[in-house]
């Protein structure tokens, strides 16, 4: 995404990808020993929460229009009961991946010929790397419908603060009517968001569903009360901000009483910055190289819980 200053560790708006849950954005563990700003004063000359939150609103999406550039990233992520690292490469063609690690041991010569095997069959494959596209596309379109709506989604007032960094705390508006099922999800969110004010930049935004939500009167299906997100962005390099922590943990019932687990526990690290003319088959090549290198983050960084992962749709 575009420019900003604040740089707390973690993620912003990409796809959180739930039920009806899109573009979700949050952190939760720096501790803000500060006291609460009057709900109706602001860190920025006065402006109403609501205000500042739309204005930010207003600059994300701008920074996002605006921000061509594309990265190679570690992701560490709980899956399965296991611990994985993967290196991913963003390109203009769309996103691949590697595995690399599993439990902090290099993966076996047996999963890197897996690995080889499943980048070689979506190199030779245009219309998966298309149908990836247009998911792509969608997650973004969705992603910028639903933070466009979170101003009017939402009543906010002002927390803590700490230097440019300001609180805002939000909770549902009971004057808004959500017109579809990812809009009544995000209708049932309370929780809290970080701002930048002076870059107008969102750092962290974190949510719980404060009630159970239901599809078409629960005949489509529900999510449970408690469900909750937890997304952070950062500066990854001057001007630019990436998500680097990404926890959505939901449950319910879909259509034929389907269970929903839709759960995401990732921390991304280690940006650097791609040619933006990078081609699908050069990041393979430079992910087959990666592939080789120990990363100095796998024994230092941060573990993640592993956490097991499905999906299933209300809709």
């Amino acid at each position: 995404m575009g420019k900003g200053g604040a740089c707390l560790t973690k993620p912003v708006i990409e796809q959180a990808r739930s039920v009806g849950v899109h573009g979700v954005i949050a952190a939760a563990f720096l501790t803000f020993c500060i006291p609460a700003l009057p709900q109706n004063t602001s860190g920025d000359g006065g402006l109403p929460a609501g205000e500042l939150l739309r204005r930010v609103v207003d600059s994300e999406l701008k920074a996002q229009a605006n921000d061509h550039a594309h990265w190679m990233y570690e992701i560490k992520a709980g899956v399965s009961g296991k611990e994985q690292v993967k290196v991913a490469v963003q390109t203009r063609e769309g996103y691949l991946d590697r595995l690399r690690f599993v439990n902090g041991q290099p993966i076996t010569p047996e999963q890197e010929k897996q690995e080889d095997e499943r980048i070689a069959r979506l190199l030779k494959r245009p219309d998966e790397q298309k149908k990836q596209r247009r998911a792509q596309e969608e997650d973004a379109r969705q992603t910028e419908r639903l933070f466009k709506m979170l101003p009017d989604a939402v009543t906010a007032r002002y927390g803590k603060r700490q230097g440019e960094l300001v609180e805002i705390l939000f909770e549902p508006n009971p004057n808004f009517h959500p017109s579809s099922h990812q809009a009544a999800v995000f209708h049932a969110m309370a929780g809290r968001i970080w701002i930048n004010a002076r870059e107008n930049r969102l750092v962290e935004i974190e949510g719980r569903l404060t009630r159970g939500v239901k599809f078409g009167g629960g005949l489509f299906g529900h999510l449970d009360k408690g469900g909750e997100f937890h997304v952070k962005q950062s500066e990854v390099a001057p001007g630019y901000w990436e998500i680097t922590l990404l926890h959505v943990n939901m449950h319910g019932k879909a259509l034929f009483f389907k269970t929903i687990a839709v759960q995401e526990n990732e921390i991304r690290s280690n940006f650097r910055r791609v040619p933006d003319n990078l081609t699908l088959a050069e990041a393979a090549e430079q992910l087959q190289r990666q592939s080789t290198v120990k990363s100095a983050s796998v024994s230092g960084a941060t573990a993640v819980p592993a956490i097991g992962r499905s999906r299933s749709s209300s809709h």
